[in-house]
């Protein structure tokens, strides 16, 4: 797992210009599984091996929407053994597909949580059905591991600082188990840095004080606040819709030849809403998790967003073009 981390950095020529910012694309696709969740897989894996928790002919369980799921198949194949993850109906197919052609175990909730309607209760409840099921199976956590802050801490935050030579003035970070940011403001504020983090969310998660509601993208927001979370403290917080992550993402796709994932496309809407606020000169990294191949069907599929968001297609392009 050598080839995790050391992802690029690079500079984006359209995005930012009209405002006269500096924006940097971290393009965490470029991990061996696809995502910045190899990171927080690794260190996650390492913790529980120096425990004695997890070596061959183990097996483990874990809940995710997609992208931790690929990272841990990948361990688990290297590491000799047996994974179970946990996925609802908002899982992207290439994704499910891709984890079963590594020899997980796929299991899909049916149904969301009767109580409150949300689909990672409803799998965070199935896993520990499997963990009795599998006799003791090792459950990682990644809603409250705190390996994802180190491994976004040493890896992710170190990495954009030392390309850049210096600590960006705006951080972008979408947010679901809060790893990612957490540890970026880890290494921030432990060096001292004066950067704004701004934490992308999506409409209708419990983050940070949010409503939960409807969702229809993976990848970024939750349907609880995570464990992880209550240690997170970001200096804003902007909330993006789907159609508008949407948006985001096709209209990267068009400038600057970066096709992103869900969370990738809020991010981009976010730093627009952001922008006009960012003096001249000023730098922004806009961190990447995935790419949108797995979201082809999804995220770029004209028939599925006209179908699942009611706009139309005209009007799609119109917004996309703007």
């Amino acid at each position: 797992m050598d080839a995790t981390g050391r992802t690029p950095l690079v500079a984006l020529k359209d995005l930012g210009a009209d405002s006269g910012v500096h924006a940097y694309a971290k393009l965490e696709s470029f991990n061996p599984g696809g995502s910045a969740k190899d990171r927080t897989a690794t260190a996650m894996v390492e913790d529980a091996r120096r425990a004695g928790l997890l070596g061959p002919g183990a097996v483990a369980v874990e809940s995710s929407s997609g992208n931790l799921g690929v990272a841990l198949a990948r361990q688990a194949v290297v590491g000799g053994w047996d994974f179970h993850c946990v996925v609802d109906p908002r899982v992207n197919s290439a994704t499910a597909t891709y984890m079963r052609a590594l020899g997980t175990t796929v299991h899909m909730v049916t149904d969301p949580d009767p109580e409150t309607g949300d689909w990672l209760i409803a799998r965070r409840a199935r896993v520990a059905e499997l963990i009795e099921e599998l006799g003791g199976a090792v459950n990682f956590d990644q809603y409250s591991n705190q390996a994802a802050f180190r491994a976004h801490d040493e890896g992710t935050m170190a990495e954009i600082v030392a390309t850049l030579d210096a600590a960006p003035d705006y951080l972008f970070v979408a947010v679901s188990t809060t790893g990612t940011l957490g540890g970026c403001q880890r290494y921030l504020a432990d060096r001292g840095m004066d950067t704004t983090v701004i934490a992308v969310d999506a409409v209708g998660s419990a983050l940070f004080g949010g409503e939960r509601g409807d969702r229809v993208l993976p990848g970024y927001g939750a349907g609880v606040a995570t464990e992880l979370s209550h240690a997170v403290h970001p200096d804003e917080i902007v909330r993006v819709e789907a159609l508008d992550a949407i948006i985001g993402a096709r209209r990267l796709a068009r400038t600057e030849a970066i096709l992103p994932g869900a969370s990738g496309g809020a991010v981009v809407a976010a730093f627009e809403q952001f922008a006009p606020r960012m003096a001249p000169g000023e730098t922004a990294v806009l961190i990447f998790h995935d790419d949108g191949r797995p979201y082809l069907d999804t995220v770029y599929s004209d028939e599925w967003v006209c179908a699942t968001l009611g706009v139309e297609l005209p009007q799609l392009n119109e917004r996309i073009m703007q």
